[in-house]
């Protein structure tokens, strides 16, 4: 009986997210980009991460004022707003050639490195529209993969998996427990080692505290950050290429920029690890200033 009435709440979440969905997609594009991020500027304050938000910004930005952080904060929650309309309608987004443009710099190096690219990992973080972060590769024919945090929800997982295949046409491994196996979450970790032994593209977003992770400078601040992008491409000989995903003005419109981070390999696998953590960090510290109000301040990150 307990099962039967979990099916039903997952059906019945499951539902109202594909009303939403419908109801989004009825609408232009920006339109809904626009009502969504005017709601969420006018909801989210209310919302404890609000409080987080403010109190990280407040670590990374001590020389602003209270006000300055706060229209941060409150611009964040316009991008984030303008995040959840076009995740429903990402189709649309990769459709439109207009919509999605490389940096020049970006070009030249995509252009350079496309069809011998070999293995190689995609880092990004929260910033603009992060999803699209993975576009160049998926244009390209690398065939990239990206590892996702699974949705409890059994429908709603099937539902987001399929929004996203055309950005991941190599799939999308879930992280961390699945089905609340850690069992499963454990297979995860070998399949992903194995995707880029054999020459795999595949993308995490890297910008969370991670409790398990190396404690790096971020902000001026020792931050536990993912270290499993270093760990892979230290071991396998993969490249890692860094990624930002960056709204234009107040559409959905993006610029995406890459940049490939050096993997050293002395005779310390520790050291090169750390290092290569350290200076994923750094960069995503670099990218947050010119943009802090499209980075997402709401997350943990420091303990």
């Amino acid at each position: 009986m307990q099962s039967f009435l979990l099916d039903m709440r997952y059906r019945a979440e499951y539902l109202g997210l594909r009303l939403i969905a419908g109801l989004v997609r009825m609408a232009p594009l920006d339109v809904a980009g626009d009502v969504s991020a005017k709601l969420w500027r006018l909801i989210a304050p209310y919302d404890r991460r609000h409080r987080r938000a403010l109190d990280n910004l407040a670590i990374a930005f001590p020389e602003k004022s209270l006000e300055a952080r706060t229209e941060i904060a409150l611009a964040m929650w316009e991008n984030l707003g303008r995040v959840m309309a076009e995740t429903m309608q990402l189709d649309r987004i990769i459709a439109d050639p207009d919509r999605i443009q490389l940096v020049d710099s970006t070009a030249k190096v995509f252009e350079r490195y496309r069809n011998k690219m070999g293995a190689a990992i995609g880092v990004t973080l929260h910033m603009g529209n992060w999803e699209l972060a993975a576009w160049p590769m998926a244009v390209a024919g690398n065939n990239p993969a990206a590892v996702y945090r699974t949705v409890k929800n059994p429908y709603v997982d099937k539902y987001l998996r399929a929004l996203r295949k055309d950005l991941y046409p190599g799939g999308l491994l879930g992280k961390g427990r699945i089905n609340g196996s850690m069992e499963e979450g454990q297979k995860t970790a070998r399949l992903i080692m194995d995707f880029v032994r054999q020459g795999g593209r595949l993308g995490l977003v890297c910008d969370l505290h991670d409790r398990s992770g190396l404690p790096v400078p971020f902000f001026g601040r020792p931050a536990r950050s993912v270290a499993i992008p270093a760990m892979i491409a230290r071991r396998v000989g993969a490249r890692i290429w860094m990624g930002r995903c960056l709204r234009v003005g107040n559409r959905s419109r993006f610029q995406i920029e890459l940049k490939e981070l050096k993997v050293p390999r002395t005779a310390s696998v520790a050291d090169d690890v750390k290092g290569i953590t350290a200076a994923m960090q750094a960069q995503f510290e670099a990218w947050v200033r010119e943009a802090p109000e499209q980075w997402m301040w709401s997350n943990r990150r420091w303990e």
